[in-house]
């Protein structure tokens, strides 16, 4: 088992291969992304990108599964308090070969708890060619030498990395109003705010997204969770994220329909920042999500589109935010 203490800054490793389908990029998107470009291959032709990628947050999702593969289910680790940043560099597509690369660039105890320590990462995540289609940096807890932590025995790698929905769909709750229609870039407003929608997690959401994505124990055992530091089975961050583009997606679907003509396309992301797992999410917690505009900017690269930037938060029925990040996306400007 590693603990803080053998994590060395300068340290760089690269591991892991993780074959991604035309039908893995789909499932996934069916479920939490589902735009054209993610989920239709004719579609995708005539969209802003010109042909099937990956969500992006489907390609961090596979970046965790390959961390857990790599190094997370042999370590101390206590989980992640969040993300500083992710780039998203390059589209993954159908018949790409991940690998991931670990840096280690900073290591700091905690001054809170003693039995821990905290390590700072870049991560990046590599296709066949060698070429990085995503780069993040964040911090990972782990306990220290002679803290007493055990890992749970389980055999948490038996599910590959390939989303398959659980039995038992939890439903997106569609929130109270009118949807204001979709507007073009210019029409985009500062301090505009939009509830996007809900989610209960049930016991076998959590599950069913852990096996694929981030099998750490204390996201797929109830009884593994009850002696972790969540004290009960909790949803994986990634899960939570993926969770709030879902509702983005229906929510922007909600626009379309009630916009009076041609509504303007949205483009991807180029990645976001500060995103924060404040608060656990448990079995049975319904995470209310929503987005505000925060910042506007015309593309320099492509004059035909302009950017918006965005704060999105999870709020639980507690009235407590447990998820935020900034974000920003690609949207049509309006025609001359």
């Amino acid at each position: 088992m590693r603990y803080f203490e053998d994590f060395v800054v300068g340290e760089v490793k690269q591991s892991g291969r993780v074959a991604v389908s035309q039908d893995d990029i789909i499932a996934y998107a069916s479920r939490y992304d589902a735009q054209d470009f993610h989920t239709d291959p004719e579609a995708a032709r005539q969209s802003f990108v010109g042909q099937l990628i990956a969500s992006g947050w489907h390609s961090c999702s596979l970046l965790m599964r390959l961390l857990a593969e790599d190094f997370i289910l042999d370590a101390a680790s206590m989980g992640a308090p969040g993300i500083e940043e992710v780039k998203w560099l390059r589209p993954v597509l159908p018949g790409d070969v991940l690998s991931a690369r670990r840096s280690v660039l900073e290591t700091r105890e905690s001054r809170s708890r003693p039995e821990m320590g905290l390590v700072k990462f870049r991560f990046e995540l590599l296709n066949q060619h060698d070429e990085p289609v995503l780069e993040q940096t964040n911090w990972i807890m782990f306990g220290r030498k002679g803290s007493g932590f055990a890992l749970p025995k389980g055999d948490w790698l038996a599910h590959p990395p390939r989303y398959v929905q659980p039995v038992a769909l939890s439903p997106l709750g569609i929130p109270p109003g009118e949807t204001q229609p979709a507007r073009f870039f210019e029409e985009i407003e500062i301090g505009e705010s939009h509830e996007l929608g809900s989610f209960v997690f049930t016991t076998e959401e959590i599950i069913a997204f852990a096996r694929a994505f981030d099998p750490q124990p204390f996201h797929m055992d109830d009884a593994a969770a009850r002696s972790s530091s969540f004290g009960r089975l909790a949803a994986s961050g990634w899960h939570t994220a993926s969770v709030w583009m879902a509702t983005m997606v229906a929510h922007r679907k909600r626009q379309i329909a009630a916009a009076p003509g041609k509504a303007p396309r949205l483009g991807p992301s180029p990645g976001f920042k500060n995103l924060r797992w404040s608060r656990p999410v448990f079995v049975g917690d319904r995470i209310t999500y929503s987005s505000t505009v925060i910042q506007t900017r015309t593309s320099a690269s492509r004059p035909q589109w302009g950017l918006f930037f965005h704060r999105n938060a999870g709020v639980n029925q507690h009235g407590e935010e447990v998820f935020s990040f900034e974000g920003c996306v690609f949207v049509e400007r309006k025609p001359a």
